[in-house]
C-alpha cells in the first residue's frame, strides 16, 4: 500500500467513477490508474468497487468504509510536510483564499497589501468562487481559507469564525426619484424594477425574505453575481441596485447614489478553515489581519479537537 494508491482511491470517486478523468487530474495514465486499484485490491483482498465490465460504478460496502480512512491519511500527511515547512520555511509557502468577489475587490485589499508586506516570499493565491464552491473547496483541500457570508457555517466539517457584519445599501442613479427621499421602504422599492445578487451570493435570502414576509411583490429584473456588475446596470437606468454597502466606492462610482438602509437586516461573512487541515502559521496570521479581535486558539480548538 503506498499514497498513490491512496491518492487514486480518493480521485476516482472525486471523478465520479470516471478513470479517465481521475488519470488527468493525478498527471497519470488511466491503465496505471486501473493497475493501482487492482493491486491495492488485491494486498487487501477485497473489492472495493463495484464493476460493470471494465467500468466503475460505485463503491462496495468495504469501499466505502476505506474511503473515509484514506481521507484522513491523506489530510494527515499533508498535515506532516506543512508542520515540517513551518520549521523548515516560516515565512515561505503558498496561502490559497477562495472568496466572493465583493470580499476580493472591496474588503480584502488592504489585508492583501499589508500580508505581503510582513509575508513577502509567501505566493498568495486569491480564488473567486460562489460560497458553494468555497465550501466545496475547502472540503477538497483545494483552499487553505475560505471567506464568504453564505454556506461556511452550515458544514460540519469547516471550523469558522465571524469576519464582520454589515447591511445592504441601495444604489439608484443621482438623478432618480428615490435618490434624496429621507427614508426609502419595501413599497417604495416594488414600484421599481429591482437589480441585486444572484441565488446564494451575498445575502440575497435576506433580501427575498424581507419582501416574502411583507406580503410585497417585487420585480427582479436582473441577477449577477457580483456588485460591479450591478451598478454597471443601475447607471444605465435599467433598475434601483441593492448591494453590500462595502461595495460603493464614492469617487468610482460617483454616477450613483449610495443610499443606507437597515430593511434587510444584518449580514455576517465568515472566514472558515476545514477541520484537520493544518494551517502554516502565516495563514492564522492572514486571518488575524482579518479580524484582529479573532480568537485564533478557539479557532484551532474548534479545527483541530484531538490536539
Amino acid at each position: 500500500m503506498n499514497f498513490q494508491q491512496l491518492r487514486i482511491i480518493r480521485e476516482t470517486v472525486r471523478q465520479n467513477f470516471n478513470l479517465t478523468e481521475a488519470s488527468a487530474a493525478l498527471y497519470t495514465s488511466q491503465s496505471g490508474v486501473s493497475k493501482h486499484i487492482k493491486d491495492l485490491e488485491d494486498e487487501l483482498g477485497v473489492q472495493l468497487f463495484i464493476r460493470k465490465g471494465k467500468r466503475l460504478l460505485g463503491l462496495t460496502e468495504p469501499g466505502q468504509s476505506l474511503l473515509g480512512i484514506v481521507e484522513r491519511m491523506l489530510v494527515d500527511a499533508d498535515n506532516i510536510k506543512r508542520l515540517a515547512d513551518d520549521f523548515n520555511r516560516v515565512d515561505e509557502g503558498t496561502l490559497t483564499i477562495a472568496t466572493t468577489h465583493t470580499q476580493a475587490r472591496y474588503v480584502l485589499p488592504p489585508i492583501v497589501n499589508q500580508f505581503k508586506k510582513e509575508f513577502p516570499k509567501v505566493h498568495l493565491i486569491l480564488q473567486q468562487a460562489s460560497p458553494v464552491e468555497i465550501t466545496e473547496m475547502l472540503l477538497q483541500g483545494e483552499a487553505d481559507i475560505g471567506i464568504a457570508t453564505e454556506s461556511l457555517t452550515t458544514e460540519d466539517n469547516l471550523a469558522s469564525i465571524p469576519f464582520y457584519e454589515w447591511q445592504h445599501s441601495i444604489i439608484t442613479p443621482q438623478n432618480h426619484p428615490l435618490a434624496n427621499k429621507p427614508q426609502i421602504l419595501l413599497e417604495d422599492l416594488s414600484q421599481y424594477p429591482i437589480i441585486t445578487y444572484h441565488g446564494g451570493f451575498t445575502g440575497r435570502s435576506k433580501i427575498d425574505k424581507a419582501f416574502e414576509d411583507a406580503g410585497i411583490d417585487v420585480d427582479i429584473v436582473m441577477s449577477a453575481l457580483d456588485a460591479d456588475v450591478i451598478k454597471t446596470y443601475v447607471e444605465l437606468n435599467m433598475g434601483v441596485g441593492i448591494v453590500n454597502k462595502v461595495a460603493y466606492d464614492a469617487e468610482r462610482d460617483y454616477r450613483l447614489k449610495q443610499i443606507p438602509t437597515d430593511i434587510f437586516g444584518m449580514n455576517t461573512t465568515w472566514i472558515a478553515v476545514r477541520k484537520g487541515h493544518l494551517l502554516r502559521g502565516y495563514g492564522y496570521e492572514f486571518i488575524s489581519l482579518c479580524s484582529p479581535e479573532a480568537d485564533i486558539k478557539a479557532l484551532k480548538k474548534v479545527a483541530y479537537p484531538d490536539d
